[in-house]
């Protein structure tokens, strides 16, 4: 008792390991009870064989197993917790007290397992992390500590209650020695008083063990010498040993009650009980001694050997849970070897951890030397495993951090494309986009929804835009059709005259409606574009008007209807002068490298090219001349014009 209330004191206010067991070894059967003394000769007075000294009180029996509380969560704990103090016995459910105080740490850990992988999850430092018990914590633990006083307060009263009994049963051995001592004659009398001291005696509780076999000693060394002084006939011990008798018959049939009880537990605590009583029974007549021991043994044995049973068949089940563990111990030692290197890899892993964990709390205790070896290398295995997860992802938060700030930036460019109505290159640059988006990594999963969409959302609205405007052209190519080729056959109709500028001025005008015509179907794209060039080529030729007369004519047109003529003038003189300075630079570069051309049949096609390239830019530097003097004429006919304003 004494043991159990210094471990109450001293116990952990962190919540407990569920894995410790309590175990009770078997009590052995009982022994044979010593033969009692030989009746004394007629007329004299026998005494009382001296009953042997007590044994040690048993110790604290295991309770049978408890209801299973692995299925509640901590809140039905709490509940279950409540339910369990409004009893009063508070030695009943300590057991039971016990297993649910240690489920409820089992999920209270897992608890701040999940509050701090969130925390991480959620962007959170490991290092600033602090965990907290909430609200269901904060009561379970009121009620471990409420329970905690109750039992203090149980064992110190069961302490003072032996100090009472002990002094309440020396004050019957000080009557006894009194009675014995006193001159009383009468036997009947004295006999009364003694057994009223025994019956008071028999009233009295436990003692404090340590006091226990002085005191029996004592008791019953005044119990022989007061039938010493009395020296009581046989009739009367006769008598009293029927007595005995009878009260040892009752004591039988209460132990053949017990081994119908189906609890284990509850008819080795009886049986406990009985054998003290047993004891504190005095002697039965000699010749039905040996019968009615043997009566008691035989029902205490088989109560026993029940016992005795259920603890092997324990002890086998305990064996097979060890090797069921020794197996997760394993499984874990494999699945933890191998460190992850991906995040479905550490998930995958704490998934079956997780799940060998479960298992591991479905299967049922071990021998208890093993149990905290067992534990704390199936423990070690999973802490050693968060922790490394821990690390890990500790230190992919900075990549996935990196990795959100580079889907941002595809974000701002996806929304500027989505504004834009150059199609082919804005589609083409889009689909990069799409493609660089893949070829980066994750982000946060808070965060990953999130700038997806927004990405998405901007590719639609560039795509959607897209499609209504090739749908709304689709529907008038066919309209652009018709007109050109209606400008086509009115080309081929139109009666030129003998005025060169005007008929340089009509031809212009055909070109200029038939660039104002939209999109036409792609299949008469080309065709189109070949009957209208053909037929510009053939009036060209029958007019004797050439390509550059007949730009050189589109190009004072252009002048003449620039809003701005003298900024228009400066600009265009400004970059026909800089396109003639590289024409003038490339010819050279070209010249001198036909100079080291060697004379061979692959040097004449490379000439061939060279020649072409020369002739076509040299044709260009004279139109390129050709619009100078035209704007140079533009310049002073402006400066005439004003002269005659002025």
């Amino acid at each position: 008792m004494m043991e159990e209330t210094d471990n109450l004191q001293n116990e952990n206010p962190v919540l407990p390991n569920p894995e410790n067991q309590t175990e009770v070894p078997p009590t052995p059967e009982l022994t044979a009870e010593p033969e009692p003394t030989p009746a004394p000769e007629p007329e004299a007075v026998a005494e009382p064989e001296p009953a042997p000294a007590p044994e040690a009180e048993p110790e604290a029996e295991a309770t049978e197993p408890e209801p299973d509380y692995t299925t509640l969560t901590r809140g039905e704990l709490v509940e279950a917790m409540k339910a369990l103090l409004a009893e009063s016995d508070v030695q009943k459910i300590r057991t039971r007290v016990a297993n649910l105080w240690s489920r409820f740490g089992e999920l209270n850990r897992e608890e701040h397992t999940r509050a701090f992988e969130q925390f991480i999850a959620d962007g959170g430092n490991k290092d600033e992390y602090e965990p907290k018990d909430d609200a269901l914590a904060d009561e379970m633990r009121g009620l471990h500590d409420e329970y905690r006083h109750r039992r203090q307060r149980y064992m110190e009263e069961q302490e003072e209650m032996k100090k009472r009994n002990l002094a309440a049963k020396q004050a019957l051995i000080e009557e006894m020695r009194a009675l014995t001592d006193s001159e009383e004659e009468q036997v009947k009398v004295s006999l009364e008083k003694f057994n009223e001291i025994q019956e008071r005696w028999k009233a009295i509780g436990e003692v404090p063990r340590e006091q226990m076999n002085d005191l029996w000693q004592n008791y019953h060394f005044q119990i022989e010498q007061f039938f010493n002084k009395l020296k009581i006939n046989r009739e009367l011990r006769a008598l009293d040993q029927k007595r005995n008798l009878e009260e040892k018959i009752k004591l039988c049939e209460a132990a053949e009650e017990l081994i119908m009880e189906s609890s284990v537990t509850k008819a080795f605590k009886g049986l406990q009980d009985l054998r003290a009583r047993w004891k504190e029974t005095g002697p039965v007549p000699i010749e039905q001694n040996e019968e009615i021991w043997q009566r008691f043994c035989n029902a205490a044995n088989q109560i026993d050997e029940r016992r005795k049973e259920y603890y092997d068949q324990r002890k086998e089940e305990q064996e097979s849970n060890l090797l069921a563990k020794q197996a997760l111990v394993e499984k874990a030692t494999e699945l933890t070897e191998k460190q992850p290197t991906s995040t479905k890899e550490w998930n995958d892993t704490t998934a079956a951890l997780d799940e060998l964990l479960k298992v591991w709390k479905s299967i049922g205790p071990v021998p208890r030397e093993v149990n905290e070896d067992i534990w704390t290398k199936f423990k070690g295995m999973i802490d050693k495993h968060y922790s490394e997860k821990k690390e890990y992802f500790g230190t992919i938060r900075d990549e996935q951090e990196t990795n959100y700030q580079k889907k941002i930036d595809l974000c701002l460019k996806a929304e500027a494309i989505a504004k834009r109505e150059d199609w082919k290159n804005a589609t083409k640059e889009l689909l990069e986009l799409q493609e660089e988006w893949k070829s980066i990594g994750a982000t946060s999963r808070k965060v990953s929804e999130k700038v997806w969409q927004r990405f998405r959302k901007a590719c639609d609205e560039f795509f959607a835009k897209k499609g209504e405007f090739f749908s709304e052209r689709r529907a008038s190519e066919h309209e652009n059709l018709a007109v050109k080729e209606a400008i086509i056959t009115e080309l081929k109709a139109h009666q030129f005259g003998e005025n060169r500028e005007e008929n340089l001025n009509a031809i212009k005008e055909f070109q200029r409606r038939w660039a104002e015509v939209g999109f036409v179907p792609m299949a008469d794209k080309e065709r189109l574009h070949k009957e209208f060039r053909a037929e510009i080529d053939r009036i060209f030729e029958q007019l004797k008007i050439s390509a550059r007369e007949a730009e050189e004519t589109a190009y004072r047109e252009r002048i003449r209807n620039a809003g701005d003529s003298r900024k228009f003038v400066n600009n265009e003189k400004a970059e026909l002068q800089e396109k003639i300075e590289k024409l003038r630079s490339d010819l050279a570069l070209w010249e001198n490298n036909l100079g080291f051309l060697a004379n061979s049949k692959q040097a004449d096609l490379l000439k061939q090219e060279f020649e072409k390239k020369m002739q076509g830019a040299r044709q260009q530097i004279a139109l390129m001349q050709a619009k100078l003097r035209i704007l140079n004429d533009a310049e002073k006919a402006e400066a005439a014009e004003k002269s005659e304003n002025a």
